[in-house]
């Protein structure tokens, strides 16, 4: 794996389109929306904009296990925002998240609107809302924030960093692909050794540490993630494969990881969701076993 020839900066950087790879027709160097749209509103209080990316699968697998806790409150609208089409983009969409990054949430169960946009923050808001999944007492608490801001500083190393230069940058560049990889597999030694010593990431209870962690890292783990398992040795990380699968094993899980999915097997993709129903009669291969 190779670079390009060497590359000395400008004085000052200019935004060239044409280097944007994979993502170029939606990358660019300023915020706010480039079309007016209005966000669809469904029938429940929890109104999900988003897409089956592993921050997105993060919230859909908190709702489902919610859902599953019997807190009917967190009954929710989950709506596809296709990010390759630049959906985020819309006035709509700014509107609730001005970051125009997925997953945004619209809890409308009050008097008036909340919105929460990112994905840390709409696991925190939605434990503290239905008192799940976040010890309420010390240190708990405290070790399962430290994690849940750890996948939040540590993610842009996999997806941004790794997973751009190794997937999907137009170049291959050995450069970016040793630094990033490198720091991935610290990462993985790092939860490696933390589940050698603890059943869950944050303790022996279940928390959104978990939820927030194993979409990005379980999934690398069980090589969903950019085609890299054997690359990165993934399977040298046996707690981390039990962590991985112990999670997955959760029908909750699956079921979120189902919801705004666009790829993969259609019988696993949801494309919305709805109702709980859903899941048993509007999958994509229904969907398309009907037209």
């Amino acid at each position: 794996m190779t670079g390009s020839a060497e590359y000395t900066p400008p004085k000052i950087w200019t935004w060239n389109k044409a280097n944007g790879g994979q993502f170029a027709n939606i990358n660019r160097p300023i915020a706010g929306p480039t079309h007016e749209k209005e966000l669809p509103v469904g029938r429940h209080p929890l109104q999900l904009y988003s897409l089956g990316t592993p921050n997105g699968v993060k919230v859909t697998i908190m709702l489902e296990e919610l859902l599953a806790l019997g807190h009917s409150g967190a009954e929710y609208d989950a709506w596809l925002i296709k990010i390759g089409d630049g959906d985020q983009f819309g006035s709509g969409f700014v509107e609730v998240n001005p970051n125009s990054k997925i997953p945004a949430l619209l809890d409308r169960s009050g008097p008036k609107p909340i919105r929460v946009f990112e994905s840390g923050s709409i696991l925190t808001y939605l434990a503290e809302k239905f008192g799940a999944f976040l010890p309420t007492e010390q240190p708990a608490r405290a070790e399962c924030l430290s994690w849940l801001f750890w996948q939040m500083g540590s993610a842009p190393y996999l997806g941004g960093g790794f997973g751009h230069f190794y997937a999907y940058a137009p170049t291959k560049i050995e450069y970016a692909i040793d630094r990033f990889a490198m720091e991935v597999k610290r990462e993985l030694d790092v939860l490696d050794r933390r589940l050698a010593e603890s059943e869950y990431i944050a303790g022996s209870e279940y928390t959104i540490a978990d939820i927030a962690i194993w979409p990005w890292y379980g999934g690398l783990a069980k090589g969903w993630q950019y085609g890299a398992g054997e690359f990165l040795q993934v399977q040298d990380y046996k707690n981390v494969q039990r962590w991985a699968d112990l999670i997955y094993s959760r029908p909750a899980v699956k079921r979120g990881r189902m919801v705004n999915r666009l790829s993969g097997d259609p019988s696993e993709q949801l494309r919305e969701r709805h109702d709980a129903s859903d899941f048993e009669t509007k999958t994509q291969d229904k969907i398309e076993a009907v037209v």
